[in-house]
């Protein structure tokens, strides 16, 4: 009669222990993968770096379009000396205004080599803002995905606690060992440990989305890191329009420009002074007229030409790989996309499905005395494993998605214009 008894109460037990559980509702709003974008990019430090460059490259440019100042100048002669010329009784005094001409279109070659720098401060901008998307993304999913697992390792808590009775009571009734609880037990000990440590990632991984979005993190949409899209024939991508063959583009028109700023830079400049001396002796005023014209002898900016016009070949160079890597990067992404989600599809469906199913069998199995308890723990740890790698899966799938988002992510700025 015991072991009848006793057998009743660990089929009852072992049946009401799950392999899978639902998350709970959580209460309040939702916090969507939008939504936590929309956070971070108005509390963002690198999107105030980046909007503060394009002001100072918008500064930049009227700073490029001044003209040169003209200078004061005052020159007292024949002072200070010997015989007539002791003191200021024979000196003459010179007071006038000198005023740079720049030749050559030395202006204008710098009010285009800034507005190139500005298109660049503009592209930088949108750099900043996608490599924030995709950091917010990856932070969101590594936090829903933490909370998945903390949800496998409670379940695997609860099972492991309600095998541990069961196998009390089965050693109480003495249809098992000793050993058979001791075993349950440290599977109980070891789960119980995993919901410590997931339960801690849980609480890292949110923390650290909430440092992006300046704020504490909501409920997440678990749903959304549930979902796996259609892969359906990957549609051509135009590398020309990403951010970074933009940006390339804009590094080789700002080596255009400083080509053309450096060839400016080979004529020389004319300043042209005028003013008036006075003469002490005779209290007279005449006027001064000079004109002055730099020599270039040492120095006729022929090396300045030169340096510019390698930098130029290099940034023409370093666009030509721009677009190759971006290529290969993008293609890849693609591949890894179809893969993940291929592997996240199997893992989280068929894979499920057959554990599941085999715990279950398992179950039946040991509260009937067909299996014993190795058999069962080995089912339960099997379909713990199948939900963890499926888990894994999908927060695999969901960063390459993330990361091949951020790499056909087109620019909103041309700069084929300025060829």
């Amino acid at each position: 009669m015991h072991r009848i008894i006793a057998a009743v109460l660990a089929a009852g037990i072992c049946a009401s222990a799950p392999a899978q559980t639902s998350p709970p509702v959580a209460a309040g709003p939702v916090l969507t993968l939008a939504e936590a974008l929309a956070r971070a990019g108005a509390t963002s430090p690198a999107q105030e770096a980046a909007l503060a460059n394009v002001r100072a490259a918008e500064a930049q440019i009227r700073v490029a379009g001044l003209r040169p100042n003209p200078s004061f100048e005052v020159q007292s002669e024949n002072i200070a000396g010997s015989g007539i010329y002791q003191g200021l009784r024979s000196s003459e005094t010179t007071v006038g205004l000198s005023l740079p001409i720049e030749l050559g279109g030395k202006r204008s070659a710098r009010v285009a080599r800034a507005g190139a720098l500005l298109d660049r401060a503009a592209l930088d901008a949108e750099i900043a803002r996608a490599d924030l998307q995709l950091r917010v993304t990856q932070a969101y999913t590594d936090a829903a995905a933490a909370l998945r697992r903390l949800d496998v390792a409670r379940d695997q808590g609860r099972i492991a606690a309600d095998t541990l009775n069961a196998a009390r009571v089965r050693v109480a009734a003495g249809r098992a060992s000793p050993l058979e609880e001791q075993r349950a037990d440290l599977a109980r000990i070891a789960a119980e440990g995993g919901v410590e440590r997931a339960a801690r990632t849980a609480a890292v991984t949110a923390v650290n989305l909430g440092r992006l979005l300046g704020t504490n993190v909501a409920p997440m949409d678990l749903a959304w890191f549930d979902r796996i899209d259609s892969m359906g024939p990957e549609a051509a991508i135009d590398t020309r329009s990403t951010l970074a063959a933009a940006a390339a583009r804009a590094d080789l028109w700002a080596a255009d420009a400083q080509v053309r700023l450096s060839r400016s830079q080979r004529i020389p400049d004319v300043t042209v002074s005028a003013g008036a001396r006075r003469l002490e002796q005779s209290n007279d005023v005449a006027a001064v007229f000079g004109v002055s014209i730099p020599l270039a002898l040492f120095n006729g900016g022929h090396a300045a030409v030169d340096v510019s016009a390698a930098q130029r070949d290099q940034a023409d160079a370093l666009r030509r790989l721009a677009l190759l890597d971006a290529e290969q990067a993008i293609a890849a992404a693609q591949a890894d996309a179809a893969n993940a989600a291929t592997m996240a599809r199997n893992m989280a469906g068929p894979a499920l499905a057959a554990a599941s199913e085999a715990a279950r069998i398992a179950r039946i199995g040991y509260r009937e005395g067909k299996f014993g308890q190795l058999d069962l723990l080995d089912a339960e740890r099997t379909l713990a494993d199948t939900r963890v790698t499926a888990i894994d899966a999908l927060a695999l799938y969901h960063d390459v998605r993330a990361r091949l988002e951020r790499l056909t992510t087109p620019a909103s700025l041309s700069t084929e214009d300025h060829r």
